[in-house]
């Protein structure tokens, strides 16, 4: 959204992109997985009455409009995306296929998974821990409006600190919101290591993928 009040900024696409192909260069394998809040929330003021099932296949449909934002943006810039959605709109996307997306990876490709898992009632966040099991990604990184988990809200305590590295048991113990419950328990059970950090700080894509003192990494 950037600064809009709904939609797609092309400003803000177009930062993200420039932060990505930053580290494709590096010859990094990049799956993205992507929201749709900024279209439609099943749990938005809108959705009010909706049935739950309803609201979510419409959030669904907006990361899709999404992924098309961002992979077009790519092309513009020299990158290859492919989307992959996990409900079948073969006219726009091609249907998620894990050995396709595999394929793709190995092809330095960047692959862009929309639809979520393709169920209601699941996050974006499970998504990202699902497909991210599925292709044996090594870590997912979770892109977001804090630059990492924090003791408490950086915004209401000013004395929050933040965490460098947690474990998943620590996180649970201190009922600290990382990543939705489910998103969160699969992570673990897979040891999946999740990096929490800043969407919109500079640099701060590449400066997790190096390995620098970047967000916070979420390990077992």
């Amino acid at each position: 959204m950037g600064d809009d009040a709904y939609g797609i900024n092309r400003a803000t696409i177009e930062r993200m992109v420039a932060d990505v192909a930053e580290v494709a260069k590096l010859g990094v394998e990049l799956a993205i997985v992507i929201g749709g809040g900024n279209i439609f929330r099943g749990v938005a003021p809108g959705a009010q009455g909706m049935d739950r099932a309803t609201a979510d296949y419409m959030g669904m449909l907006a990361t899709v409009m999404n992924s098309l934002a961002l992979a077009d943006a790519m092309r513009q810039i020299g990158l290859t995306a492919r989307v992959m959605s996990a409900i079948s709109i073969e006219q726009v996307v091609e249907p998620y296929v894990r050995p396709k997306a595999l394929q793709y990876l190995e092809e330095d490709k960047i692959v862009i998974f929309a639809a979520g898992t393709g169920n209601p009632f699941f996050t974006t966040d499970t998504a990202a821990a699902l497909r991210g099991s599925e292709i044996g990604a090594e870590i997912v990184l979770k892109a977001t409006k804090v630059d990492g988990v924090y003791s408490a809200d950086p915004n209401k305590d000013p004395s929050a600190t933040r965490y460098s590295h947690i474990t998943f048991d620590e996180a649970i113990t201190k009922h600290l919101q990382v990543m939705d419950a489910t998103a969160f328990a699969l992570c673990r059970d897979q040891k999946l290591p999740i990096k929490v950090f800043s969407i919109v700080k500079p640099g701060a894509l590449k400066r997790v993928i190096m390995g620098e003192d970047e967000g916070t990494l979420v390990h077992v």
